[in-house]
């Protein structure tokens, strides 16, 4: 409910410097100053306080996952339900329902992807952190390729390159003179758009969440030191806050659903041929 703290102390820097004017957020958030910089095999690597929250999110997860598996038991305690209930919505409910028989050997796969976005997406409402490293393109993007590159292995793996490649560019029942315009469509389809509104959408619903919680909730802190009778109206930016917190709660699960979903999706595309 609070933003994060570069934002806060430019706000409140401003304020001291005699500027009037509200400083809402800018992207400068999302590329913060690098806290340790090396070089590796000639390239550049920084790590910054973003890649410090993806490190720690990352940490919790398998913390909390290997406790819950480490003394399992016929009736499972509190933390075990926890994690076998999460294990099944992904192993029943997207890889059997959504990819189907041969939908099991990717469980794992599909868990570790649903619960590495549900643990990042969670920081941008975790007190301290408060931006999801989802929120940055690359990670998302780094995400959907590793997605690309699978479900286009397996494609090629279980149907063979020549038959993959024709039904991706022929689609089945589609007249022969239509495939020129079809075929292009499809390739793009297949090969550029999905990587891309996969990476796509869970970057820009992490961004504007973090976005609209910052000025509200800066917002508040505005109203209430900006010294006149705009203090009356800090108590509704900080509700505003409060509200879109609960809503950004449900974006949360609901972008880690739909990745890992759609990538059952394109999974299943790869494992039964069309027909």
């Amino acid at each position: 409910m609070t933003s994060s703290a570069p934002a806060l102390v430019d706000v409140l820097a401003a304020e001291g410097g005699g500027d009037s004017g509200f400083q809402a957020p800018s992207i400068a958030e999302f590329y913060p100053e690098p806290v340790a910089s090396f070089s590796l095999l000639g390239i550049d690597f920084e790590i910054t306080r973003i890649t410090i929250i993806m490190w720690i999110a990352t940490a919790a997860i398998l913390t909390l996952l290997v406790l819950a598996a480490r003394k399992a038991a016929i009736v499972p305690g509190k933390l075990q339900f926890l994690g076998e209930s999460g294990y099944s919505l992904v192993r029943d409910g997207m890889a059997r329902d959504v990819i189907g028989p041969k939908g099991l050997p990717f469980a794992p796969f599909l868990a570790s992807l649903f619960f590495f976005i549900l643990a990042n997406n969670f920081m941008s409402i975790f007190p301290f952190a408060q931006i999801s490293p989802n929120s940055k393109f690359a990670i998302p993007l780094v995400l959907a390729v590793i997605v690309w590159v699978l479900y286009n292995y397996i494609g090629i793996r279980e149907q063979g390159a020549a038959r993959y490649f024709k039904d991706a560019a022929i689609p089945p029942g589609v007249p022969a003179a239509a495939l020129i315009l079809v075929t292009p469509i499809e390739l793009l389809q297949v090969f550029v758009i999905r990587p891309f509104t996969l990476a796509v959408r869970l970057f820009a619903n992490m961004f504007a969440g973090h976005m609209l919680l910052v000025v509200f909730s800066l917002g508040a802190v505005y109203l209430l030191t900006v010294g006149n009778f705009s203090a009356i109206f800090a108590p509704l930016s900080f509700l505003m806050a409060l509200i879109m917190t609960f809503f950004e709660l449900l974006v949360i699960f609901l972008q880690a659903y739909v990745f890992t979903v759609l990538t059952a999706t394109y999974l299943n595309g790869a494992v039964e041929p069309a027909h």
